[in-house]
């Protein structure tokens, strides 16, 4: 049974909040620097909900990310990627504890190799791996977090779009 009222849990809507904060941002740094503190909010969460691959995936994510605010090398990113992989398989019991590092890989790979809306679309894709994974531990910030995510997101990729598109609009009629 899940306990409601647990710090492991009280992490979790934390999380639901910086990760909302997090997603919602239009520049990729500040972006990237408010999920660095939302990773690290999350590996305590999920250590103390006892998902100890979800907690090194959070960890490893939490570094990447300072990595990828200083750089964008596909070096660094296939690195990362590699070290996700190899502790994910090493350390977990089934395919269902791997959701967390599937979607620790493609947040990897969109950090470094994508920006902007289609950096975003691979936040979308590793948000529905997490979701998966959150449902699966019982982290309900979590669960409420990453559906939320998807939407803020698709808000956040129209926002985007809609202001590239006054952008080129305003330049056609001068």
């Amino acid at each position: 049974m899940i306990d409601l009222f647990s710090v492991g849990q009280a992490l979790g809507f934390l999380s639901f909040g910086l990760g909302i904060s997090t997603f919602y941002q239009k520049d990729d740094r500040q972006l990237k620097i408010s999920m660095l503190a939302f990773n690290i909010n999350h590996l305590l969460h999920f250590l103390l909900l006892g998902s100890t691959v979800s907690a090194v995936a959070a960890g490893l994510s939490a570094v990447r990310t300072l990595a990828s605010i200083h750089t964008r090398s596909k070096l660094v990113a296939v690195f990362f990627i590699v070290v996700a992989g190899g502790f994910g398989f090493w350390i977990a019991d089934g395919i269902g504890q791997l959701w967390s590092i599937f979607g620790t890989v493609i947040g990897t790979f969109s950090m470094f190799v994508l920006s902007g809306v289609a950096m975003r679309i691979g936040f979308l894709m590793g948000a529905t791996c997490w979701l998966i994974n959150n449902i699966l531990v019982g982290s309900i910030g979590g669960t409420l977090l990453e559906a939320t995510i998807i939407v803020t997101n698709l808000v956040t990729i129209y926002r985007l779009r809609k202001s590239s598109d006054l952008v080129v609009s305003k330049s056609q009629t001068q």
